[in-house]
């Protein structure tokens, strides 16, 4: 028994003897690994984060009644240029009936108090060219008369206002034609003829006629989300692509971010504003779709090389890479980073243009090069 035992353990040891030898025999027949290397160019390298947005123009202007009733025309399109002082439209008022009628009893009783002081009046006068009384009675009631007329003509006025919106020696004062307060371009007409409008008042907006806005001001305005906003700042320059304007970019100077965030979807959101360079002609219509690039940092025409060639010491977290010295032979060179777009990263100390640094995924050679 205690043979077959012995037996069995030197036939396991020879088998695995055996094994071990066959492992190494195979591990030699590998092919050795082969590093590709890389060099340095010059680059430049911008660090930016991007935000969607509209162009829009920098001050829009809502043009709206001062009075309630119907659209009776429309003098402008959108699209138009306009002036300060061009008519937009003409509204026809339609009269309150309680406002009408008491305008009417107005005039009435105004009506009334004029004739009894014309009568008044009359009786001074006479009296007066007799000498019965004296020259200040018969100013006063002169003047009497003279206000009841005033009242009445008043009265006349204030019920043709009610009943048409307008009344005669106003001239361009009417306010049955709404006019532009700005120069500009019309970018929308909103209503149309036969609408009804509501003036604009101190408990009402009021319907908006027209929308005017100088089109030579336009800005971008967009959103950030939370984890960006710390990294911007105001007067950051901004490159403005816009979507329906191909092969284009638009610059432009970050001057606004909001102070307060708002819940979007469930991600806080920063309203950005930035006005883009007045000297660029191209016209751009409000509205558009775009997206601005917010240039953190820059460094143009420096030494790069790509971030996947940087390593990092274990324990001092400090870079480096390895630069080759002979055939597949390699040493190490610590480096000094500048800035990075997410590929490229700038090179200030450590390596030249010419030194060639190990590319860290291992290359075999292919079975057609292993055979040649």
């Amino acid at each position: 028994m205690k043979k077959t035992v012995t037996i069995s353990i030197l036939v396991l040891i020879v088998v695995v003897f055996v094994g071990a030898l066959y492992y190494l025999f195979q591990k030699n027949q590998e092919d050795p690994t082969i590093y590709e290397t890389e060099q340095a160019s010059v680059e430049t390298i911008i660090k930016k984060t991007v935000a969607t947005g509209n162009i829009v123009p920098k001050e829009e202007v809502l043009i709206k009644p001062n009075i309630s009733g119907i659209i009776d025309e429309i003098y402008i399109e959108a699209g138009e240029r306009v002036e300060a002082g061009d008519l937009i439209a003409k509204i026809r008022v339609i009269p309150n009936v309680n406002s009408l009628q008491s305008a009417k009893d107005a005039v009435a009783t105004a009506r009334i108090n004029l004739e009894n002081e014309e009568k008044t009046f009359k009786r001074q006068k006479a009296l007066f060219e007799k000498g019965v009384i004296s020259q200040n009675d018969f100013d006063n009631a002169e003047a009497n008369f003279k206000r009841m007329q005033q009242n009445y003509r008043s009265a006349e006025q204030n019920f043709e206002i009610v009943q048409t919106g307008t009344t005669s020696g106003i001239g361009s004062a009417a306010n049955t034609l709404i006019r532009s307060t700005v120069d500009g371009m019309v970018l929308d007409v909103p209503v149309r003829v036969g609408n009804q409008v509501i003036e604009s008042n101190n408990f009402n907006d009021g319907t908006t006629l027209a929308t005017l806005a100088d089109v030579n001001e336009m800005i971008f305005e967009g959103k950030v989300d939370e984890s960006e906003v710390g990294k911007i700042k105001e007067d950051l320059p901004l490159e403005v692509t816009v979507g329906a304007i191909e092969n284009k970019t638009f610059n432009a100077i970050l001057d606004y971010i909001a102070p307060k965030g708002v819940d979007e979807n469930g991600a806080i959101q920063f309203e950005i504003k930035g006005t883009l360079d007045k000297a660029d002609t191209t016209f751009i219509r409000a509205g558009l779709s775009a997206n601005a690039s917010i240039i953190l940092d820059r460094a143009d025409e420096v030494l790069a090389i790509k971030e996947a060639l940087v390593q990092f010491d274990p324990k001092t977290q400090e870079p480096f890479v390895e630069i080759e010295t002979g055939d597949q032979e390699f040493e190490r060179r610590d480096l000094e980073l500048g800035i990075s777009d997410g590929i490229q990263v700038e090179v200030k100390n450590g390596i030249s243009k010419d030194d060639k640094i190990k590319v860290w995924n291992k290359v075999k050679p292919s079975p057609e090069f292993a055979g040649s």
